[in-house]
């Protein structure tokens, strides 16, 4: 039986479908440029997907293209059975490797597909403790991303753990199939001429984010259920959406699927409550029920049902993260959020309903930021932080104004679909 998302006409094999992905994630995400060295970040069960990236890259004109391979697993063996104080230490060589193919002019892809709830019965200070020294020692390599000064892309693949999360009542077997129409209906891997398709949809993002620039909105106002929410935006804010370009010229697509638009927030002007409307897997711990309140820009208040721990952990990484660097807003009639499925990953949840984010902001996003001193990006309302954590807050009955620095204002979103 076909998944939901999947077309009834399509009558493409597994294999072609693959390969659309594969063609996809390089050709549309990377961008890639002819000489350009690759690294491709895979965790080990998605090891037939990596390999066909690797082809499409030689296929594309990469120079060297390698594998950085994650475990499951092996995460899990550490956070469980590992001596107390050996959290902080670090294999440097992985995140030297992102470094080290981004210093050289190349391109980093990688695979996101984990348990979400795989260090569920984890102390969370272990894995809290980690996550801060693998942030701050990855902060050079996340500047350069955060920037868009190399071509980067995220994609997903099944693995069993995630897959039957999904599908609880299919065998592990037919989840991870159920799990791979999904993700081709997604992100349009199931049609014949994906690439076409995307290139239609990627212009459509850049009408919808040049025109919300053009607003340049003093703040948003959210309002649904108990979420009753006002997000000042940075001064001279610039939205993204869709494709970018790196300083030498190359088009990219930061994430497949893709189907938000997104600015800066400024980090002191959002007052109010919001409430999470989706489950976020944290470092491997689901979280739910999300509550926080908002007064001068700072998170005052902050709870959650479920994962209470490593929210308040999350809150506390450093100062910018009691603070917002992303607010997205993504139609409720997006391809993944009419599916009724919901991925626990943050790369397909993001683009199922309009988000925000704590922690640092995207450089790009205010005019002339990428070369500003941090002093300076902080005076135009932009955030730092080690951390930049996407949770969701879009629903079907969600209203969003933009206000202007008067207070007037204009409908943005009616019922959770565009009106601009």
């Amino acid at each position: 039986m076909l998944h939901p998302m999947t077309p009834a006409n399509s009558t493409l094999t597994f294999e072609q479908k693959l390969q659309n992905y594969a063609q996809l994630a390089v050709r549309v995400g990377l961008g890639l440029r002819p000489g350009q060295r690759v690294l491709v970040q895979a965790p080990v069960d998605t090891a037939p997907l990596a390999r066909l990236l690797v082809r499409e890259a030689y296929a594309a004109g990469a120079s060297f293209v390698d594998v950085r391979w994650d475990d499951d697993d092996v995460v899990l063996a550490r956070f469980e059975l590992a001596p107390e104080g050996t959290f902080e230490t670090l294999s440097q060589w992985r995140v030297n490797a992102e470094t080290e193919v981004a210093e050289a002019g190349g391109a980093v892809i990688a695979i996101r597909a984990a348990n979400p709830g795989l260090l569920a019965g984890v102390d969370a200070a272990r894995v809290t403790a980690h996550a801060r020294a693998l942030a701050a020692y990855r902060k050079p390599y996340t500047a350069q991303v955060m920037t868009n000064r190399l071509n980067w892309n995220l994609i997903s693949a099944p693995v069993a753990g995630w897959a039957q999360v999904m599908f609880p009542d299919a065998s592990a077997e037919e989840a991870i199939a159920q799990q791979w129409d999904a993700i081709f209906a997604a992100t349009r891997a199931d049609q014949p001429d994906p690439v076409s398709l995307w290139q239609t949809h990627l212009a459509d993002l850049k009408r919808r984010r040049d025109t919300l620039t053009a607003k340049q909105y003093h703040a948003l106002h959210f309002k649904s259920g108990e979420t009753d929410l006002t997000v000042g935006l940075a001064d001279s804010h610039i939205w993204g959406g869709g494709s970018a370009d790196t300083p030498g010229g190359i088009t990219f697509t930061a994430n497949i699927p893709t189907e938000e638009v997104w600015t800066a927030p400024h980090r002191n002007r959002v007052d109010g409550v919001v409430v999470s409307t989706k489950p976020l897997s944290y470092n491997g711990v689901l979280v739910d029920g999300i509550r926080i309140r908002f007064e001068g820009g700072r998170v005052v208040e902050a709870t959650a049902t479920q994962g209470q721990d490593a929210l308040t952990q999350m809150i506390a990484t450093d100062e910018g993260s009691h603070r917002l660097g992303e607010v997205a807003l993504v139609p409720h009639s997006s391809p993944i959020s009419r599916s009724g499925l919901f991925f626990f990953n943050t790369l397909y949840d993001e683009n199922a309903a309009s988000h925000i984010a704590i922690g640092t902001a995207y450089r790009f996003n205010v005019a002339g930021g990428v070369d500003m001193s941090l002093e300076e990006f902080n005076a135009a309302g932009g955030n730092d932080s080690l951390v930049h954590v996407d949770w969701m807050i879009g629903s079907p009955d969600m209203d969003v104004d933009g206000l202007s620095a008067s207070g007037e204002r204009e409908a943005v979103m009616r019922n959770g679909e565009f009106v601009i």
